[in-house]
Protein backbone atom coordinates (compact mmCIF):
# COMPACT_ATOMS: atom_id res chain seq x y z
CA UNK A 1 0.00 0.00 0.00
CA UNK A 2 1.41 3.77 -1.07
CA UNK A 3 0.64 6.30 1.33
CA UNK A 4 0.79 10.06 1.16
CA UNK A 5 0.92 12.26 3.61
CA UNK A 6 -0.41 16.01 3.60
CA UNK A 7 0.60 18.80 5.70
CA UNK A 8 -2.05 21.00 5.74
CA UNK A 9 -0.51 24.89 6.45
CA UNK A 10 -0.63 28.73 6.29
CA UNK A 11 0.16 31.74 7.91
CA UNK A 12 -3.54 32.72 8.61
CA UNK A 13 -5.03 32.11 11.51
CA UNK A 14 -8.20 33.62 14.03
CA UNK A 15 -5.92 32.79 17.22
CA UNK A 16 -2.28 32.81 16.52
CA UNK A 17 -1.33 34.20 13.29
CA UNK A 18 1.95 32.97 11.30
CA UNK A 19 1.72 30.14 14.30
CA UNK A 20 3.18 27.43 11.60
CA UNK A 21 6.39 29.47 11.12
CA UNK A 22 7.13 30.22 15.04
CA UNK A 23 10.80 29.28 15.88
CA UNK A 24 10.77 26.13 17.85
CA UNK A 25 13.61 25.10 19.60
CA UNK A 26 15.52 26.08 16.42
CA UNK A 27 13.08 24.29 13.97
CA UNK A 28 9.54 26.09 12.63
CA UNK A 29 6.66 24.56 14.08
CA UNK A 30 6.56 23.16 10.92
CA UNK A 31 9.63 21.51 10.60
CA UNK A 32 8.92 19.47 13.41
CA UNK A 33 5.75 17.78 11.96
CA UNK A 34 7.95 17.33 9.05
CA UNK A 35 10.40 15.85 10.92
CA UNK A 36 7.71 13.41 12.79
CA UNK A 37 6.24 12.26 9.51
CA UNK A 38 9.64 11.42 8.32
CA UNK A 39 10.21 9.45 10.82
CA UNK A 40 7.69 7.00 10.86
CA UNK A 41 9.09 5.61 7.64
CA UNK A 42 5.72 4.86 6.78
CA UNK A 43 5.03 7.62 4.28
CA UNK A 44 6.14 7.12 0.61
CA UNK A 45 5.50 10.81 0.02
CA UNK A 46 4.91 14.05 1.90
CA UNK A 47 3.33 17.34 0.69
CA UNK A 48 2.24 20.41 2.20
CA UNK A 49 -0.75 21.88 1.28
CA UNK A 50 -1.10 25.46 1.92
CA UNK A 51 -3.21 28.45 0.34
CA UNK A 52 -2.19 30.83 -2.58
CA UNK A 53 -2.30 33.89 -0.26
CA UNK A 54 0.92 36.05 -0.79
CA UNK A 55 0.83 35.61 3.15
CA UNK A 56 1.80 31.64 2.28
CA UNK A 57 4.37 33.02 0.12
CA UNK A 58 6.32 32.35 3.56
CA UNK A 59 5.02 28.68 3.99
CA UNK A 60 6.43 27.94 0.52
CA UNK A 61 9.62 29.34 1.03
CA UNK A 62 9.68 27.09 4.40
CA UNK A 63 9.00 24.33 2.41
CA UNK A 64 11.68 25.09 -0.06
CA UNK A 65 14.10 25.07 2.77
CA UNK A 66 13.05 21.59 4.51
CA UNK A 67 13.01 20.14 1.14
CA UNK A 68 9.40 19.08 1.15
CA UNK A 69 6.92 19.22 -1.93
CA UNK A 70 4.17 21.65 -1.78
CA UNK A 71 1.12 22.24 -3.25
CA UNK A 72 -1.17 25.89 -3.08
CA UNK A 73 -4.94 26.03 -3.31
CA UNK A 74 -7.83 27.34 -1.63
CA UNK A 75 -7.78 28.74 1.51
CA UNK A 76 -10.99 27.35 3.50
CA UNK A 77 -12.12 24.52 0.79
CA UNK A 78 -9.14 22.61 2.53
CA UNK A 79 -10.89 19.19 1.40
CA UNK A 80 -10.79 20.91 -2.47
CA UNK A 81 -6.74 21.63 -1.54
CA UNK A 82 -6.23 17.90 -0.07
CA UNK A 83 -7.84 16.01 -3.21
CA UNK A 84 -5.72 18.66 -5.71
CA UNK A 85 -2.80 17.82 -4.00
CA UNK A 86 -2.85 14.49 -4.67
CA UNK A 87 -3.54 15.03 -8.22
CA UNK A 88 0.18 13.85 -9.66
CA UNK A 89 0.72 11.87 -6.41
CA UNK A 90 0.13 8.01 -6.44
CA UNK A 91 -1.42 6.32 -3.52
CA UNK A 92 -4.13 4.05 -2.11
CA UNK A 93 -4.47 6.05 1.27
CA UNK A 94 -3.80 9.78 2.42
CA UNK A 95 -2.53 10.42 5.94
CA UNK A 96 -3.56 14.16 6.85
CA UNK A 97 -1.81 16.32 9.58
CA UNK A 98 -1.77 19.58 10.83
CA UNK A 99 0.84 22.12 10.95
CA UNK A 100 -0.22 23.31 14.30
CA UNK A 101 0.88 19.55 16.53
CA UNK A 102 4.46 19.85 16.69
CA UNK A 103 4.76 17.47 19.13
CA UNK A 104 3.61 14.35 17.06
CA UNK A 105 4.72 11.07 18.17
CA UNK A 106 5.86 9.15 14.85
CA UNK A 107 5.71 6.07 16.42
CA UNK A 108 1.93 6.96 16.93
CA UNK A 109 1.84 7.40 13.14
CA UNK A 110 3.54 4.34 12.47
CA UNK A 111 1.28 1.70 14.45
CA UNK A 112 -2.22 3.36 12.83
CA UNK A 113 -0.90 3.30 9.34
CA UNK A 114 0.25 -0.70 9.77
CA UNK A 115 -3.13 -0.88 11.77
CA UNK A 116 -4.82 0.82 8.95
CA UNK A 117 -2.99 -1.78 6.35
CA UNK A 118 -4.17 -5.17 8.14
CA UNK A 119 -7.79 -4.54 8.01
CA UNK A 120 -8.44 -5.03 3.84
CA UNK A 121 -11.06 -2.23 3.08
CA UNK A 122 -11.24 0.14 5.63
CA UNK A 123 -12.22 3.45 4.56
CA UNK A 124 -10.95 5.61 8.06
CA UNK A 125 -8.58 4.91 10.81
CA UNK A 126 -8.24 7.66 13.22
CA UNK A 127 -7.27 7.87 17.19
CA UNK A 128 -9.89 10.39 18.24
CA UNK A 129 -12.93 8.41 17.57
CA UNK A 130 -13.01 7.95 21.40
CA UNK A 131 -10.16 10.41 22.36
CA UNK A 132 -7.02 9.10 24.44
CA UNK A 133 -4.42 10.82 23.31
CA UNK A 134 -3.33 14.68 24.55
CA UNK A 135 -4.95 16.77 22.24
CA UNK A 136 -2.39 17.48 19.05
CA UNK A 137 -0.97 14.14 18.41
CA UNK A 138 -4.09 12.80 17.13
CA UNK A 139 -3.15 11.10 13.95
CA UNK A 140 -5.71 9.81 10.75
CA UNK A 141 -5.67 7.83 7.66
CA UNK A 142 -8.44 7.64 4.75
CA UNK A 143 -8.43 5.88 1.72
CA UNK A 144 -7.89 7.91 -1.26
CA UNK A 145 -11.14 6.53 -3.35
CA UNK A 146 -12.89 7.49 -0.06
CA UNK A 147 -11.46 11.08 0.29
CA UNK A 148 -12.04 11.76 -3.47
CA UNK A 149 -15.63 10.63 -3.17
CA UNK A 150 -16.40 12.66 -0.37
CA UNK A 151 -14.74 15.73 -1.79
CA UNK A 152 -17.72 15.55 -4.17
CA UNK A 153 -20.22 15.22 -1.87
CA UNK A 154 -18.92 17.06 1.00
CA UNK A 155 -20.57 20.77 2.03
CA UNK A 156 -20.05 23.64 4.55
CA UNK A 157 -17.97 23.57 7.27
CA UNK A 158 -16.97 19.46 6.47
CA UNK A 159 -14.76 21.24 3.67
CA UNK A 160 -12.76 22.70 5.94
CA UNK A 161 -12.03 19.79 8.32
CA UNK A 162 -11.22 17.68 4.77
CA UNK A 163 -12.17 14.47 7.08
CA UNK A 164 -15.43 15.28 9.39
CA UNK A 165 -17.75 14.33 6.93
CA UNK A 166 -16.68 10.39 7.37
CA UNK A 167 -16.73 10.46 10.70
CA UNK A 168 -19.90 12.13 11.15
CA UNK A 169 -21.97 9.57 8.64
CA UNK A 170 -20.66 6.29 10.23
CA UNK A 171 -23.47 4.47 8.86
CA UNK A 172 -21.67 5.40 5.07
CA UNK A 173 -18.52 4.06 5.83
CA UNK A 174 -16.09 1.42 7.41
CA UNK A 175 -14.67 2.95 10.30
CA UNK A 176 -12.16 2.07 12.88
CA UNK A 177 -10.49 3.65 15.94
CA UNK A 178 -7.18 2.95 18.09
CA UNK A 179 -7.13 4.10 21.58
CA UNK A 180 -3.86 4.22 24.15
CA UNK A 181 -3.34 3.77 27.35
CA UNK A 182 -3.05 5.57 29.93
CA UNK A 183 -5.40 7.72 28.52
CA UNK A 184 -4.60 11.48 28.35
CA UNK A 185 -7.25 13.48 26.61
CA UNK A 186 -7.55 16.26 28.82
CA UNK A 187 -4.32 16.89 28.34
CA UNK A 188 -3.66 19.70 25.29
CA UNK A 189 -0.92 20.19 23.14
CA UNK A 190 -1.90 21.90 20.06
CA UNK A 191 -0.96 25.05 19.05
CA UNK A 192 -3.52 27.20 18.73
CA UNK A 193 -3.15 30.04 21.34
CA UNK A 194 -0.55 32.29 23.16
CA UNK A 195 -0.78 29.99 26.00
CA UNK A 196 -0.59 26.58 24.08
CA UNK A 197 2.55 28.26 22.94
CA UNK A 198 3.76 29.41 26.41
CA UNK A 199 3.40 25.37 27.40
CA UNK A 200 4.97 23.94 24.22
CA UNK A 201 7.80 25.96 24.32
CA UNK A 202 8.23 24.72 28.33
CA UNK A 203 8.22 21.49 27.30
CA UNK A 204 10.65 21.67 24.02
CA UNK A 205 13.18 23.62 26.48
CA UNK A 206 12.92 21.23 29.14
CA UNK A 207 12.86 18.16 26.71
CA UNK A 208 15.01 19.53 23.71
CA UNK A 209 14.66 19.43 19.87
CA UNK A 210 13.55 15.93 19.61
CA UNK A 211 10.73 13.45 19.18
CA UNK A 212 9.47 12.42 22.20
CA UNK A 213 7.34 9.07 22.70
CA UNK A 214 3.64 10.36 23.68
CA UNK A 215 4.37 8.23 27.21
CA UNK A 216 7.47 10.42 28.12
CA UNK A 217 5.15 13.51 27.40
CA UNK A 218 2.16 12.65 29.22
CA UNK A 219 4.59 11.67 32.18
CA UNK A 220 5.86 14.93 31.86
CA UNK A 221 2.94 16.70 32.59
CA UNK A 222 1.55 14.81 34.63
CA UNK A 223 4.09 15.37 36.73
CA UNK A 224 3.85 19.11 36.17
CA UNK A 225 0.37 20.16 37.44
CA UNK A 226 1.36 23.37 37.41
CA UNK A 227 2.83 23.50 33.66
CA UNK A 228 -1.04 22.02 32.54
CA UNK A 229 -2.92 25.02 33.91
CA UNK A 230 -0.81 27.33 31.16
CA UNK A 231 -3.64 26.42 28.76
CA UNK A 232 -5.97 24.32 31.10
CA UNK A 233 -8.31 27.34 30.32
CA UNK A 234 -8.50 26.49 26.43
CA UNK A 235 -11.54 25.69 24.70
CA UNK A 236 -10.97 23.98 21.53
CA UNK A 237 -12.94 25.29 18.33
CA UNK A 238 -16.10 23.85 17.89
CA UNK A 239 -16.17 21.60 14.68
CA UNK A 240 -18.52 24.28 13.05
CA UNK A 241 -15.85 26.59 13.12
CA UNK A 242 -13.70 27.60 10.09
Amino acid sequence: MRIVGVIQARMGSSRLPGKVLRDLGGRSVLGWVVRAVDRSDVVDDLVVATTGEAADDAVVAECERLGVAWHRGPVDDVLTRFVDALESRPCDAVMRFTADCPLLDPEIIREVALAYQSVPGLDYMTTSLVRTLPRGMDVEIVGRDVLEAVGKVASGYHRTHVTSHIYTHPDDFRLLGLSYCPAAPDLRVTLDTEDDWRLIATMVAAMGDRCARVRELVAWLRARPEACMINAHVEQKALREA
